[in-house]
């Protein structure tokens, strides 16, 4: 996501599929385009799916991994390390202020308030971006691809949010039911005329970007969402194969605990309390013990 009116009176102009690199010269360009504006909104918050979401995608696409796909932690490898300190260059030189505890809804309002000229993140935030309801920015932004590097693929992450029911549950009718009517085109149709089209849940059912209305509302940013969602594997994310499946995270229960640790040192990397290297040199024997216990 990126200012077209910032970009435009820069003579500047954004790739439909950038590199990172481009990205980054960028962000540099429209860094104090105006008053107390940065260049760029990246995630900075520890957690595997805060930071470690749109982190991992760079390390992706520049050639990296978490594991190989016989279970060889990469953490520290050169690929994983070129890409880490990429981002966190990057955060630090044209990024946010307080980046390190900078996650999806900070970023989102930072953007929205005209604090940032582009921002990396979910598909799902187009939808409140272009609600004037809630943001400073709506109808002044531009979409363009995931960035990529030195692998050519597409490398959008891909995520899911799920409905579940416990077992244990004595209104399992009732449930089911209020599931059933929670993700139909009846609730589509009625986010719509209650919050307005631009907030119907996007990503969440393909009948949803053949609706007249919700074209009209999403033609910034609806033909490229659906095509992001639909270019992203998660089964073949990035330049090696992999012994899970997964774009921005490793399928395993043991990756919550590991990617947050992780996440947290880089953020450290970040405020300057220890380099990138230090870092994920100081990560590489607790990816190694995950490894392990998978073999």
């Amino acid at each position: 996501m990126y200012r077209k009116d910032v970009f435009k009176a820069k003579g500047l102009t954004m790739p439909e599929h950038p590199t990172w690199t481009q990205v980054a010269d960028l962000a540099a360009k429209v860094d104090g385009a105006e008053p107390g504006m940065k260049g760029i909104c990246l995630r900075g918050l520890p957690g595997w799916g805060e930071q470690g979401g749109p982190l991992t995608t760079v390390v992706n696409t520049f050639g990296g991994t978490w594991f190989t796909k016989d279970w060889q932690a990469k953490v520290n490898a050169p690929e994983f390390k070129k890409a880490v300190n990429f981002y966190v260059d990057l955060v630090r030189k044209h990024g946010e202020p307080g980046a390190a505890q900078a996650g999806f809804t900070q970023c989102l309002g930072s953007f929205g308030q005209g604090k940032t000229a582009m921002w990396y993140d979910a598909t799902s935030a187009a939808g409140s971006v272009e609600d004037p309801a809630s943001s400073e920015v709506a109808g002044k932004v531009g979409y363009a691809w995931a960035p990529t590097e030195a692998v050519d693929k597409p490398s959008g992450w891909l995520w899911t949010w799920a409905w579940v029911m416990p077992q244990t549950t004595k209104k399992s009718d009732a449930a089911s039911k209020f599931m059933l009517w929670a993700t139909s085109k009846d609730y589509e149709k009625l986010s719509g005329e209650k919050l307005g089209w631009s907030r119907v849940p996007s990503g969440k059912r393909a009948s949803t970007y053949s609706l007249p209305e919700y074209q009209k509302v999403s033609a910034a940013f609806g033909d490229i969402t659906l095509k992001s969602i639909e270019s992203a594997n998660p089964n073949d994310p990035g330049a090696q194969p992999r012994p899970t499946v997964g774009v921005q995270f490793v399928d395993i229960p043991e990756f919550a605990d590991l990617g947050t640790e992780v996440t947290q040192m880089i953020s450290e990397a970040m405020t300057g309390k220890t380099t990138v290297d230090q870092a994920l040199d100081q990560a590489q024997p607790l990816a190694e013990k995950v490894a392990q216990a998978q073999q």
